[in-house]
């Protein structure tokens, strides 16, 4: 097996200096790689100068002062204008207009698939998770680790231009989040959803996520996967702008791209056939296991058609790449983690 190399970095200080230190860092990143790409090309024409995103602004402002003040200083270290990361970090709170282009909707270039196994007598709880994203980012992340003054340290896959939490991270209280995308088509004007992502890494207990999770002011939203070791819980929450459903995992389950729950049968939302294929397989590959085996589900990749380790193909309607997989073991002494950066390979980072 070979070794792939995640780099890492370190900060800490206050909400300005974490992220001016993160934007200095991921500079050459955010302006060479991020910027172009056509997705945030797209919503900068759409949606630069606009009322909506202001409105988007003044709620995170009003609400989460701290993580504004965060990707000020992230903008400042990239020497990038504010509005642009902005932009970046509300794409997916952001309705996407008549007319508009492919690159976003069912063909953006994102995803993920999760994976949740509850604990048993000779088992510990495990969240696996594959975070797959435009594939011009793959080699630009970063494993990041910050200390606050508020005591809370976490560490997270960082993507370049980004708050931190929207992607697989673990907390100092021994929180575990992973994130997945869902396309639902119930967005309004508030709180930007990666500003939520990066609230609950700041979060002391369960309770306190779903607080966030539960808010009525909300602009978009994600599926959350969520656990630690205090109490042995794992949940999956489907939390669209419009609603919040709150499972406790009791056995092996997976989540794609998709809200899943009947609650919300009735709410439009796009389901692409890569997420189908996923949500699919994915349940029949854990039925089949007779032990937790994240990595054999993980790291599907047939010769030919879909996959769950995504690699984009032409043809389809996959467009994202598997950017890492992280798998995070929950037990009542902490949590274990480690992460790939490619299947067959040993892992890059490991606690």
């Amino acid at each position: 097996m070979s070794l792939n190399k995640l780099e890492t970095l370190e900060v800490s200080g206050t909400p300005e200096d974490i992220g001016f230190a993160v934007g200095k860092n991921m500079a050459d990143s955010i302006r060479e790689t991020v910027l172009p790409l056509a997705e945030f090309q797209q919503s900068q024409r759409n949606w630069k100068g606009s009322s909506y995103l202001k409105k988007l602004d003044e709620a995170a402002r009003n609400v989460f002062p701290t993580y504004v003040l965060e990707l000020e200083g992230m903008a400042q270290g990239a020497q990038v204008d504010y509005e642009s990361l902005l932009i970046w970090n509300c794409r997916g709170d952001l309705p996407l207009l008549a007319g508009a282009n492919p690159e976003s909707a069912e063909h953006a270039p994102e995803g993920c698939t999760t994976l949740l196994y509850p604990s048993a007598e000779d088992a510990d709880a495990l969240i696996a998770h594959n975070e797959d994203g435009p594939p011009e980012l793959d080699g630009h992340c970063r494993w990041l680790t910050v200390t606050q003054a508020n005591g809370t340290k976490f560490s997270t896959f960082h993507y370049p231009g980004m708050l931190p939490g929207h992607t697989f991270s673990v907390n100092s209280h021994g929180l575990v989040q992973t994130i997945n995308n869902i396309r639902v088509d119930d967005l309004q004007s508030g709180i930007p959803r990666h500003f939520i992502c990066r609230a609950i890494l700041d979060c002391n207990t369960l309770e306190e996520a779903l607080v966030h999770l539960q808010r009525p002011d909300r602009a978009g939203g994600f599926h959350h996967s969520l656990g630690q070791p205090s109490g042995n819980n794992l949940l999956s929450v489907e939390a669209p702008a419009s609603a919040c459903v709150v499972k406790k995992i009791r056995h092996p389950a997976s989540h794609a791209n998709h809200l899943l729950d009947e609650k919300f049968s009735g709410l439009s939302q796009t389901i692409t056939d890569s997420s189908a294929f996923r949500q699919s397989m994915s349940e029949k590959l854990i039925s089949e296991s007779t032990s937790p085996d994240p990595k054999s589900i993980l790291f599907h990749q047939p010769s030919q058609g879909l996959s769950i380790f995504r690699r984009p193909k032409d043809g389809a309607d996959d467009y994202a790449f598997t950017l890492a997989t992280g798998i995070s073991r929950i037990s009542a002494s902490g949590v274990k983690w480690q992460i790939h950066l490619n299947k067959n390979e040993l892992p890059a980072l490991a606690n």
